[in-house]
């Protein structure tokens, strides 16, 4: 009996690590994604010599995490 629940908390414990483990990747495919998209805005702003758009995005990138 007390090793049949010690089994269903394993599985509990491995699923929870495992949907832990997809947030986190996805999250960081996300900002990765969010960085890149934003890189290249801030490429285009300095090519248009748009100090203001430079400016802003530069800020945005810093609050991704």
């Amino acid at each position: 009996m007390e090793n049949n629940a010690l089994n269903k908390i394993n599985r509990v414990d491995s699923n929870l690590r495992d949907e832990m483990l997809a947030e986190q990747f996805l999250n960081q495919v996300m900002n990765d994604f969010k960085r890149s998209k934003i890189l290249k805005e801030i490429d285009q702003s300095l090519k248009n010599k748009d100090k203001e758009t430079f400016l802003h995005l530069t800020e945005k990138l810093k609050s991704i995490a």
